[in-house]
């Protein structure tokens, strides 16, 4: 092991308090510390902050992060103070003064990180600092941003190409969890990463498990699942609209559920504090656009529900992967149905980006439905997305609960002969009633009772025919177009459907049930078996953890995670020296709070 390795080892247990780095960990530290660029792709939880805060330690100056996160900067920033990190940022929403005050940290170069927003970077008044202060690295985090392409753009990321032409011998650190390969392309062009080592780990979250249901009645099927699976714990449910937000916040409120809402249109004082108590109370839902969220640094968040599509797998994976980043079992839950599929259609036609953008956005949503469609392995899905290999997982629906496929060829044949007999100029609700042979008012309108597909498909009901145009939109056999009053209209896919000359394979619709408590675990992890003395440790502990980070104003989580005080509850340490091999108590931590974890296990036992 080379001096600068044992040098990073050293810091790793001594402040951070782990034991040993985590996959390609070591790597892309030496690479960093030692002068090099480096783009690493690692999903959420998985240690990126790490991969540069050890090099900023390491070398000489501040490590200056780039990062977006303007709401979290404060909560990172405390973090690593409870560490015994110097670090500080500079952002909006601080004042004159106290932006000087950092300022004259870094030239004094008292600092050893500093968090700093894109926006704020790119001011002349920063970029003059910097040019006077020892600059350790840059770490441009949720480098995603970048692309153009992507489902996170940011304008003022292409301009951070700025630091290598001003700072060339300044390594650079590009970190996402979240990038397929036209994107991670984009990153390194933009960014003029093309020297880089790129260090891509695998995308899987063993302990997510993956779901997604039939939609009927959204809010009723959201309280179910949460009622069944998640009573008393965090998460986060995604909707569409801002409207949304605020009916289903409020809809869990009354129906016994602490949830609060959070979107770009609410006062800026209320948005800011209920992000501050999801992040530093327990147990809270927090109901929200994808303007929340980026970058939650919240370990214990059980789960992540979207009660509307979302536009790309990217997106999707950005947003479930704030689930279960401590490692323990969390769920990605989804109720899907086709006027999700009718509503991200109608939002790409009606855009005002050019014809490429569109196309672009149309085949990442082709892509999203071809994931919520499929009748194999949800995570061997998602992981291809991102040019990855896996086995079936065990851990999803599809695989714990096979869904039945059946040959639709002539079902699907009688959908797209009405839809074609009718003009191709209806929505779904009237082909529905005339392949039902419903007596309705507009059927008798246009005197499409007398059309010779009136009524051969009233064997089947509503929701499976809704299920059924579904799966062949996200077959592409069918589109709906938006400037004409969504009507259905057929593709050239449709043409061999109907000659008979290409079979289709569907999934069999099943009646929404209400949710079941789940038996078993997520695969991959296993939530530490306490035995009642530990049990009543770990619950006392988490009492005195909600106490500590109430006089100290921080998240519980900044003191120590639930997997830190599970494993104190396990070794039931008698003295510091016991206490000091545990993974996540640094030697900060074990100078600041050994003394009192000590005395009360010795209480208890």
């Amino acid at each position: 092991m080379s001096d600068l390795s044992q040098r990073a080892l050293h810091l790793l247990q001594t402040i951070f308090g782990y034991p040993a780095f985590r996959g390609q960990q070591a790597d892309i530290v030496e690479t960093i510390a030692s002068g090099g660029d480096a783009l690493v792709l690692m999903p959420t939880g998985g240690g990126k902050s790490l991969c540069y805060q050890i090099p900023a330690l390491l070398r000489d100056g501040v490590g200056v992060v780039v990062s977006p996160l303007i709401a979290l900067m404060q909560d990172q920033v405390d973090a690593l103070d409870e560490l015994g990190v110097r670090a500080a940022f500079l952002n909006s929403t601080q004042s004159w003064q106290e932006a000087s005050r950092v300022e004259r940290l870094v030239r004094n170069g008292e600092l050893d990180l500093l968090y700093v927003a894109p926006e704020r970077l790119l001011t002349p008044r920063c970029m003059e600092l910097l040019q006077e202060a020892k600059i350790a690295l840059f770490a441009i985090d949720e480098a995603h941003c970048v692309s153009q392409w992507g489902h996170d753009f940011r304008p003022e990321y292409i301009r951070l190409s700025v630091l290598h032409e001003q700072f060339p011998d300044v390594p650079r650190i590009a970190l996402t969890a979240t990038a397929d390969q036209q994107t991670r392309e984009e990153i390194v062009r933009r960014l003029a990463l093309d020297d880089a080592r790129e260090f891509i780990s695998s995308f899987d979250r063993p302990n997510i498990r993956y779901q997604i249901v039939e939609k009927s009645n959204g809010r009723k099927q959201l309280l179910d699942f949460i009622g069944s699976e998640h009573p008393g714990d965090a998460g986060v449910v995604y909707c569409l609209s801002r409207k949304k937000v605020e009916e289903v916040a409020q809809f869990l409120v009354e129906s016994g559920i602490e949830a609060l809402p959070y979107h770009a249109g609410m006062n800026l004082d209320t948005r800011t504090s209920n992000q501050a108590r999801f992040l530093r109370e327990e147990g809270i839902v927090m109901v929200a656009t994808i303007a929340f969220g980026m970058g939650i640094d919240k370990p214990d968040v059980r789960f992540v529900a979207h009660l509307d599509l979302p536009k790309s797998i990217e997106g999707y994976y950005q947003e479930t992967g704030r689930a279960g980043r401590d490692g323990a079992p969390a769920n990605a839950w989804m109720a899907y149905g086709l006027q999700d599929v009718v509503q991200q259609r109608r939002m790409i036609d009606e855009s005002e980006a050019d014809e490429t953008y569109k196309r672009v956005q149309s085949q990442k949503l082709d892509a999203m439905l071809g994931l919520c469609e499929t009748v194999g392995c949800r995570r061997v899905r998602l992981l291809s997305y991102f040019g990855q290999h896996s086995e079936p997982c065990g851990n999803c629906d599809t695989c714990l609960n096979p869904p039945v496929t059946y040959d639709a060829t002539v079902p699907v044949q009688k959908l797209l002969s009405t839809i074609y007999r009718c003009g191709q100029r209806f929505g779904a609700g009237h082909v529905f009633d005339v392949l039902r042979g419903m007596d309705t008012d507009k059927v008798r309108q246009w005197k499409h009772e007398q059309l010779s597909v009136f009524g051969i498909g009233s064997d089947i009901g509503d929701q499976e025919w809704r299920a059924i145009l579904r799966q062949v939109i996200a077959m592409d056999l069918v589109h709906v177009d938006p400037d004409a009053y969504n009507s259905l209209r057929l593709t050239e896919s449709a043409r061999p459907v109907l000659r008979g000359e290409r079979a289709v394979q569907l999934r069999r619709y099943v009646k929404p049930v209400k949710a079941k408590r789940s038996q078993t675990k997520a695969k991959g992890y296993v939530e530490a078996d306490l035995s009642p003395v530990e049990q009543r440790i770990f619950e006392k502990l988490r009492w005195w953890r909600m106490e500590t980070a109430r006089r100290h104003n921080v998240p519980a989580y900044v003191i120590f995670h639930d997997a830190t005080m599970r494993e104190i509850a396990k070794a039931m340490p008698q003295s510091l020296e016991d206490l000091r091999g545990v993974s996540g108590v640094g030697e900060k931590k074990l100078q600041t709070y050994g003394s009192e974890l000590v005395e009360l296990i010795g209480e208890l036992v």
